[in-house]
């Protein structure tokens, strides 16, 4: 049987070719789904040979004639020169020719909506640069929890490649594959299990990142999309049923990195933690470092009736091996509604990290599962409910340093709504809040997106990138 093309495979020929990822500035399109515009003449120009390393392998990549996927450029206004929007064209061709996407629609809207919403994208608890170096290892005046931690987060760096290999990769790109199924529902009367394993929704995602602080990604699953993004300024998101909308508080990386995808992000996360212990995971032992969101950070994340009351992440680091096997965050909501009780959410998700392989001499986690539990409760003695979902993912591609990526490919979506929708907007019946000050906020840097767009309009034809063989 014919092997199909990997995504990264196709990217790399395209790169090569000099065809470069833009900005995208269509109503539902992502932030790399332009592409920029290059002239004859720097057509002509021949390419040298390139190595370039995939899943920690170098091979030769040839240079071929530009191949077109989509509409013929041709037959549209833009002539020869002009193949606008070719790359969103071509990266939805990709996920959806993948054999990580479900080819049939998922049956369950309102469960998907769910899945999509808890664990298409959610965010580390507080703000980390990765660009931060790791405090040096102390033991005087410091508390044994702390240097412990210290201790541990130094030999997690040295197995999962040392500091300065890590230190050399200035972006990165992975992609995967996943299934997720809304696994049981229970309430104070009933529960409802989801036994059949054929009732998962199937699909994939597709991970960019590039120092500093600055991450993309998109996860199709059952015939829906949901992308999300940071320029290192803004964090945001998109859903089919809210839209565009920013998230509340400080710049935080996104979780999904955390899984076994980003060592150097994960170290610098844990540099404020706490050693609490140990525990055997799987059959392994164990150290535990634990993470809490402080309250400045909470409050900047709260909005309207929603407050966050507290965010935990553990770490659960082998002690045979050094690396990150097991990540346990759990964070609680109150909603304070017109008149009523209070309600609490509370969501924990437990991810198992698996099947450690190096690419490029990083130890990166090539599969995984995580089972996410959403408790609700506090109104009455009887009303709580509880839903537990469940993903397994597989990574298929991963590389580093990928040419020609830029800060254009990070701009967040023109219609952006700046701090319209809270944290709890995942939940049934949750409220968006809007204000002045978003508002203000957000013509701002309409008015700015809208000079960068002229300013990158008038210069594309003038783009040339220049690779180094």
């Amino acid at each position: 049987m014919e092997r199909k093309q990997g995504f990264f495979s196709a990217l790399k020929q395209e790169v090569v070719r000099g065809l470069s990822p833009g900005r995208s500035r269509g109503r539902c399109e992502s932030p790399m789904s332009r592409i920029g515009r290059r002239s004859k003449k720097q057509s002509q120009v021949p390419q040298p040979d390139l190595l370039i390393g995939r899943s920690g392998n170098l091979r030769p990549v040839e240079t071929l004639s530009p191949l077109m996927e989509g509409p013929d450029p041709e037959g549209s206004e833009c002539g020869d020169s002009r193949v606008e929007g070719w790359w969103g064209q071509w990266m939805k061709g990709q996920l959806s020719r993948a054999p990580s996407v479900s080819s049939s629609a998922y049956k369950g809207s309102d469960d998907l909506r769910l899945l999509l919403g808890v664990m298409g994208a959610p965010l580390a608890p507080v703000h980390v640069s990765s660009t931060d170096p790791l405090p040096h290892l102390s033991i005087k005046n410091t508390p044994i929890e702390t240097s412990s931690a210290q201790y541990i987060l130094q030999q997690y760096t040295a197995a999962s490649g040392g500091q300065k290999l890590q230190n050399s990769i200035h972006n990165a790109y992975a992609m995967g594959k996943v299934k997720m199924l809304a696994a049981e529902f229970e309430t104070a009367n009933k529960v409802i299990k989801t036994r059949n394993s054929s009732k998962a929704a199937e699909g994939g995602f597709v991970l960019w990142q590039m120092n500093p602080d600055m991450w993309y990604v998109e996860l199709a699953l059952g015939g829906s999309k949901v992308h999300a993004g940071c320029n290192g300024n803004i964090v945001w998101r998109h859903t089919p049923w809210l839209g565009a909308h920013a998230a509340k508080g400080p710049v935080r990386p996104l979780r999904r990195a955390l899984q076994g995808l980003d060592p150097k992000t994960t170290a610098s996360m844990f540099t404020n933690a706490r050693c609490i212990g140990e525990k055997r995971i799987n059959g392994d032992d164990c150290f535990i470092l634990k993470l809490s969101a402080d309250p400045v950070t909470l409050k900047a994340r709260s909005e309207g009736p929603a407050e966050i009351i507290r965010h935990v992440l553990l770490g659960y680091f082998s002690q045979k091996t050094g690396l990150l096997v097991h990540l346990e965050d759990s964070h609680l909501t109150r909603i304070q509604t017109n008149g009523g009780d209070a309600a609490y959410w509370e969501t924990t998700i437990n991810s198992f990290l698996d099947d450690y392989r190096p690419v490029e001499g990083i130890m990166i986690a090539h599969s995984g599962r995580s089972v996410v539990t959403l408790f609700r409760f506090g109104e009455t003695a009887m009303s709580h409910t509880k839903t537990r979902m469940e993903e397994a993912w597989n990574i298929e591609e991963v590389a580093f340093n990928v040419p020609g990526l830029s800060i254009d490919c990070f701009i967040p979506p023109a219609e952006l709504r700046f701090g319209s929708v809270s944290e709890s907007c995942e939940f049934p019946k949750g409220e968006r809040v809007k204000t002045a000050v978003a508002a203000a906020a957000a013509a701002a840097y309409r008015a700015k997106v809208a000079a960068l767009e002229k300013s990158h309009e008038g210069n594309v034809n003038k783009i040339f990138w220049k690779m180094d063989a």
